[in-house]
């Protein structure tokens, strides 16, 4: 199949991971294919999103299901979603994704009262979340290197990037 001939591949973003004490919100650019299928926000198995969100957060999200990581998330203050609510992407690297369309940032950071920093899960996520985000007075913007596995930097200089999100979150 050639690229004139290749099926549009159309991808769309999960709903916003979000409650009114959300203090961090990190973004991704776009679900991979391996999210996408399971309906789980960073499930590709090589993926290290849980792994570094567990060692900020200093608790075991890795055992826990799918549903009880989503709360803890929400428990430590921080929310999830995308820069692109829709795109067309065969596979799962953002250098493929084309006709994006961006996720409404603005609106839902305005619904976000105790929101402090957003975090860019990644060089796409940032780049496109910086342009179209305005941030409000207080608000810090961060940019962190991908947890995707296609980003090669070893998991410990992931880990101490990801650190600089632990004054964000709510303590038990």
């Amino acid at each position: 199949m050639t690229p004139d001939t290749e099926p549009r591949l159309i991808k769309r973003a999960f709903d916003p991971v979000v409650d009114a004490n959300t203090r961090l919100l990190i973004l991704g650019s776009l679900p991979g294919d391996a999210s996408l299928k399971a309906a789980q926000y960073y499930a590709h198995p090589q993926n290290a999103f849980w792994r570094l969100v567990a060692g900020v957060t200093e608790r075991d999200l890795i055992a826990l299901p799918y549903p009880d990581r989503l709360e803890a998330l929400k428990e430590a203050g921080v929310g999830l979603w995308d820069v692109i609510a829709r795109a067309t992407r065969p596979g799962s690297l953002d250098a493929a994704i084309r006709e994006a369309e961006t996720a409404n940032l603005n609106t839902l950071v305005d619904r976000l009262p105790k929101l402090r920093a957003v975090a860019f899960n990644g060089a796409t996520s940032a780049r496109i979340g910086r342009r179209i985000l305005v941030p409000g007075p207080g608000l810090s913007l961060i940019d962190l290197p991908s947890s995707s596995p296609a980003h090669t930097r070893p998991f410990e200089a992931k880990a101490d990037a990801w650190s600089v999100l632990r004054p964000f979150l709510v303590r038990p």
